[in-house]
């Protein structure tokens, strides 16, 4: 799976999630950046992710997610 793939399932599952369409994500999105984006939202983004993507994250790496271009690469990795 490319990275264009990747951004396209992850630009659904966002705009899902926190019930915005016009949100655009892109390697420097952080929670910080998008409105309602809190640890109970993105515990849902992680679960959510893993799920469509049939992939499990450690903590540690949850925990090193500082952008989304972060979570990209790992996803990346192990599909």
């Amino acid at each position: 799976m490319d990275e264009s793939q990747i951004y396209a399932e992850l630009t659904a599952i966002f705009k899902d999630i926190f019930d915005e369409d016009t949100i655009k994500v892109t390697p420097e999105l952080t929670a910080k950046d998008v409105v309602g984006w809190d640890s109970l939202t993105h515990v849902r983004l992680i679960l959510t992710v893993q799920k469509a993507f049939k992939i499990k994250f450690t903590t540690s790496e949850i925990g090193r997610m500082g952008k989304v271009g972060d979570l990209v690469m790992l996803i990346k990795a192990r599909t």
